[in-house]
C-alpha cells in the first residue's frame, strides 16, 4: 500500500499492535537497504507514519490502553515534543532538529530516538534519489543549520568568499543576473520614448566534486553531539570551503570551478594594466585602474590582493599631495580603503597581482550542500574513524567586465 502523507499512514496503522508495527517497519528498512529501485520517498512516509503509530500505541498502553484522541492532522492529543517532532518530519527534514541530532549521532555511532530515526530515514530516502546515490550505503547530507554555519564562518574569514555571491541552484540551470543598466537621457517634450530592456547576464553552473577524508581517533565517539558538531564545522570549513575559496581565484575550469584569473579575458591596457618592474607601483597606476572600471560597477567595488601586496605595494604609496592612498580602518574592524574603496585580503591571490572590481559578479554554487559518511573499516588497524566529506560545487565570474587586473611588468 502506498501512502501519500504521514497522516494517511498513521491512520492506517493506528489500530495495529506493536508487534505488527515493528514487523512492518523492519520490512521497510530491509527494502530500503537492499532494493535500489524502491520508491524510497513513499516508503519513508510509511515508516514515519509507523513511528508515529508506535509512539501513540505505547502512550495508550501507558494510559491503561485507552485510545488517545490524537489526530495526526490537528495534532490533538500529542505532547509538545511529539508535535514538534511530527511537524519536523513533515516539513524540510534537513532543517529539523531531529535530523540534525540524528546526523551527528549516526557519525558518532550513538543510538537514535524513534523520531530521530524517522527523520534520518526520510533524509536518506531523498538522498537516494540524487546524484550521490550509487548504492544502498548513502552519505548523509549536512543539516541545513550546520551547512549555514560552515558557509557563514567561511565568509567571515575574509577573502573573495566574503564578497562573492553565493548560490544554491541546480547545476546546468541558467539564472539571470542583473547588471548596471543604461543611463537615462534628456527628452524633448512630445517626442516618443523607446523602451530599453535592462542589461541582464545569466550564469549556469556545472557540478564538480570536492572530496576530503578526515581521520580522527575512535575516542571521538565519547564526544558530545554539540562538541562533535563544532569540530566538524571547523574541519569542513578548513577543507571544503577552503577549496572553493581557492577555486574562486585560481580555478582552471577543468574538473574544477573557474577562478577570476582564468575566467576573465584579460586585455592589456583595457582591463589589465601593468606597473613598472623597475620603479614599482605609482599613484598614477592606481588611478588608471580605478578609471578603467566601467560605469555602474563602482558601487560595491573593492580591491583584492594578498597581504604582502597590500603592505609592499600600497602601504607607503602617496598621492600628488603626499597623502597616503591606503587608509586603515581599525574602528570598523575592516582592513582599510584605497582611494575610498574597501580592501579584501585573499592569500590565494599570487604575489603582486591586484584585482579591482565588483565581486558581486563573481559567484559560487553549492547545489546539494555537503554530505558526510563515516567508515570504521578503512582505518580499523589504526584505531581511527574516517569521515569522508563530499560536495558538488562550481564557481565562475558572472560578468567579466566587472573586473580590472593590475600586475608588475615582466620586462
Amino acid at each position: 500500500m502506498n501512502f501519500k502523507t504521514v497522516a494517511e499512514a498513521f491512520n492506517h496503522y493506528r489500530t495495529a499492535t506493536l508487534e505488527e508495527i515493528e514487523r512492518r517497519a523492519a520490512e521497510i528498512k530491509g527494502i530500503i537497504e537492499t532494493d535500489v529501485e524502491a520508491d524510497i520517498t513513499t516508503l519513508n512516509i510509511e515508516l514515519t507514519g509507523l513511528a508515529q503509530a508506535k509512539a501513540n500505541a505505547q502512550q495508550n498502553a501507558g494510559n491503561g490502553n485507552q485510545r488517545s484522541a490524537f489526530n495526526p492532522i490537528t495534532g490533538a492529543g500529542m505532547s509538545f515534543e511529539r508535535r514538534a517532532s511530527y511537524e519536523a518530519t513533515e516539513g524540510d527534514v534537513l532543517n529539523s532538529p531531529e535530523y540534525r541530532s540524528a546526523f551527528f549521532k549516526t557519525l558518532l555511532g550513538h543510538k537514535l530516538t524513534e523520531f530521530e530515526q524517522a527523520a534520518y530515514n526520510r533524509a536518506m530516502g531523498e538522498q537516494r534519489a540524487d546524484a550521490f546515490a550509487s548504492s544502498s550505503s548513502v552519505a548523509a547530507a549536512l543539516p541545513t543549520q550546520t551547512l549555514n554555519e560552515v558557509i557563514s564562518k567561511a565568509r567571515t574569514m575574509g577573502g573573495l568568499m566574503s564578497v562573492c555571491r553565493g548560490f544554491n541552484i541546480p547545476a546546468k540551470v541558467a539564472v539571470p543576473v542583473g547588471t548596471p543598466t543604461a543611463a537615462a537621457s534628456w527628452h524633448a517634450e512630445g517626442a516618443a520614448v523607446e523602451s530599453v530592456a535592462p542589461s541582464v547576464a545569466s550564469v549556469s553552473f556545472d557540478g564538480y566534486e570536492i572530496m576530503k577524508v578526515l581521520s580522527i581517533s575512535e575516542k571521538a565517539r565519547k564526544m558530545s553531539v554539540a562538541a562533535f558538531e563544532s569540530y566538524m564545522t571547523q574541519e569542513l570549513n578548513a577543507c571544503v570551503m577552503a577549496c572553493i575559496a581557492d577555486g574562486l581565484v585560481n580555478g582552471s575550469g577543468t574538473n574544477q570551478g573557474t577562478g577570476v584569473l582564468n575566467g576573465v579575458s584579460w586585455t592589456k591596457d583595457t582591463n589589465h594594466f601593468e606597473f613598472s618592474k623597475a620603479s614599482g607601483l605609482t599613484y598614477a597606476d592606481v588611478v588608471k585602474v580605478v578609471a578603467a572600471l566601467k560605469r555602474g560597477y563602482a558601487n560595491g567595488a573593492c580591491w583584492a590582493m594578498n597581504n604582502a601586496a597590500l603592505y609592499n605595494l600600497f602601504y607607503g604609496l602617496v598621492d600628488a599631495n603626499k597623502r597616503p592612498i591606503f587608509i586603515a580602518d581599525p574602528k570598523n574592524e575592516g582592513i582599510g580603503k584605497i582611494l575610498g574603496f574597501p580592501v579584501v585580503v585573499d592569500d590565494y591571490l599570487p604575489a603582486e597581482t591586484v584585482l579591482f572590481g565588483n565581486f558581486n559578479y563573481m559567484g559560487y554554487n553549492l547545489p546539494e550542500g555537503i554530505t558526510v559518511e563515516a567508515s570504521r573499516e578503512s582505518s580499523f588497524k589504526k584505531g581511527l574513524i574516517d569521515y569522508r566529506a563530499m560536495a558538488i560545487a562550481d564557481c565562475k565570474p558572472i560578468v567579466g567586465e566587472a573586473f580590472i587586473k593590475l600586475t608588475r611588468a615582466t620586462a
